[in-house]
């Protein structure tokens, strides 16, 4: 490596197995190594005096596997400059600064991108069918998310309190604010001017804040778990953090994404309930995501949330619907109609919380948050949780708001879920004929799952939707308690022939018998098919 002029070090950070690891700096002529998907950060010394975030403009030109890749720098404090980058080819990569500031333009050096190390699958992406989630190097990502809104600015025993829970739970994405919107430790993302709420400088960013942020996001990638970062939220109308002018909110896409987008598992949510932001138009959101996509070259997922209207999901720069509808998924059919809408993979984020708050969206029962779950997931879809139980009734201070601790009983059953969909096919389960009234999914030929939702049954009549005799074949099947969590294996082989024009038949047993309680599932996975164990 070769860095002239006043660099101070550069620095590769790998996100591994176990997640981000302890810098190894190289100094001088030295050679950082970094694995694929790594990060891979560049700190220099720069101008300090004037508004360094506005008047000073740093970006770095990688070139490595034969492409090029430019990254934005951001300002850390104290004249420090720093370039993030987390390269997708492994091999040699160089750089070359470009700066409007003489002492940051034309430093130059290169790193060594060595393979990903086990556990690092990459960043996730949509999948080559366009409705479900991977890694970059393939590996199914089976979304099961939550959402703690302000749980990164708490306290550092509440963080710790937080991370322990989602040490053991079964969740895999967060969504989280950069704004806070309940009582919190960390409010103040801005520089200060005054003691007023509004008494902020929107043209200074606050770096201590951002770094408290960031580590969250990477203790976050220690667990596996996404961090989904939401930019802009309508709670705080007295600070108006979500209310800036237009330069002012370019300039801060522009910092976070600089600063936050080279983390393998960040995610992009452009706002929390984004129709609430009476600020802003829909313009003034095309436009911004416009500014995101500029600012992003490591083209981390987008998504931007509702809570009366939709937002368009088909604008290319969205990624994925993220979507609030407690009642599209009271049944599967539901679900699958907005990703048909859609035509992209679709998260229900926010369905009404697990908890028993006087409140009608904070007081659903685990039974029906898990239901929602299992319909979400026979329509094609995804679903997220939280909570809102708070002895005080107040939701702010529940795990919806604060973190903390669970105090559910939907987590183990979610747990359970998510163990259902790493046996199913990749890259995930599909609804099979929907548009026919059929609650059933999985891959036709292969694979089948069926959800009874509250309903208590005491037998299934088997019929399954297959538009070719090809199929029609020999299956196991196995009826799953989706609340006791077990899977009880049905004697012998189920042969499935041609019932009629439309459906498989058993036409040996006619039906398999059910234990008539609610929450059960059955599962069919062909003998010698790709979706048998």
């Amino acid at each position: 490596m070769n860095i002239s002029r006043r660099a101070v070090f550069t620095n590769a950070v790998a996100l591994g197995a176990a997640g981000f690891v302890q810098p190894a700096f190289a100094k001088g002529r030295g050679r950082a190594e970094v694995e694929q998907w790594g990060l891979y950060e560049i700190a220099l010394n720069g101008p300090a005096g004037g508004n360094p975030f506005r008047d000073t403009q740093l970006s770095t030109v990688f070139e490595g596997a034969g492409r090029i890749i430019e990254v934005p720098g951001f300002y850390d404090g104290e004249g420090v400059y720093r370039v993030r980058f987390s390269p997708p080819e492994t091999g040699v990569w160089r750089w070359k600064s470009r700066s409007n500031a003489p002492s940051l333009s034309g430093l130059t050096g290169e790193c060594i991108v060595t393979a990903p190390t086990p556990g690092n699958h990459g960043p996730v992406v949509i999948s080559d069918d366009g409705f479900h989630f991977v890694h970059a190097d393939g590996t199914p990502f089976r979304q099961i998310g939550t959402t703690s809104y302000s749980w990164a600015l708490q306290s550092a025993e509440k963080c710790r309190q937080t991370l322990a829970t989602l040490a053991g739970a079964p969740f895999n994405k967060m969504r989280m604010l950069v704004f806070p919107n309940v009582a919190s430790v960390a409010t103040d993302p801005f520089v200060r001017t005054g003691a007023g709420p509004k008494d902020w400088d929107a043209t200074r960013f606050d770096p201590a804040y951002f770094r408290r942020f960031e580590d969250k996001i990477r203790q976050l990638g220690d667990l596996g778990i996404q961090a989904d970062v939401i930019l802009y939220q309508p709670y705080d109308p007295v600070r108006g953090y979500s209310d800036m002018s237009r330069s002012d909110d370019e300039a801060y896409v522009r910092y976070v994404a600089a600063r936050f987008g080279a983390f393998r598992n960040v995610w992009w949510s452009m706002a929390n309930e984004f129709d609430l932001i009476e600020s802003k138009s829909d313009e003034d959101w095309d436009h911004l995501f416009h500014t995101l996509v500029d600012a992003d070259p490591h083209d981390r997922l987008r998504s931007i949330h509702n809570i009366r209207r939709y937002y368009d999901h088909r604008k290319p720069w969205i990624t994925h619907a993220s979507i609030q509808n407690g009642a599209a998924v009271d049944d599967s059919i539901r679900a699958e109609l907005h990703r048909a809408f859609a035509l992209k993979p679709v998260i229900f984020d926010e369905v009404v919380y697990e908890g028993d708050i006087d409140k009608r969206w904070g007081n659903l029962s685990a039974e029906k948050m898990v239901e929602r779950f299992w319909h979400g997931l026979i329509g094609g879809t995804y679903v997220g949780h939280s909570e809102t139980y708070a002895a005080s009734g107040n939701p702010d201070h529940s795990w919806l708001g604060q973190g903390g601790t669970l105090q559910g009983e939907s987590a183990p059953r979610l747990a359970f879920l998510k163990r259902i969909m790493e046996e199913g096919p990749a890259p995930g389960i599909d609804p099979v004929q929907p548009w026919w009234g059929y609650h059933v999914a999985g891959r036709e030929g292969e694979y089948y799952l069926v959800y009874f939702g509250d309903t208590r049954l005491a037998e299934w009549t088997v019929a399954v939707p297959a538009r070719e005799d090809s199929a029609a074949g020999t299956y196991k099947a196995d009826i799953i308690d989706t609340w006791n969590m077990t899977v009880t294996e049905v004697d012998g082989v189920i042969e499935l022939s041609r019932g009629n024009e439309y459906e498989l038949h058993a036409s040996a047993i006619g039906a398999i018998a059910l234990p008539q309680r609610p929450y059960q599932a059955i599962r069919l996975r062909r003998i010698g098919g790709n979706g048998n164990p």
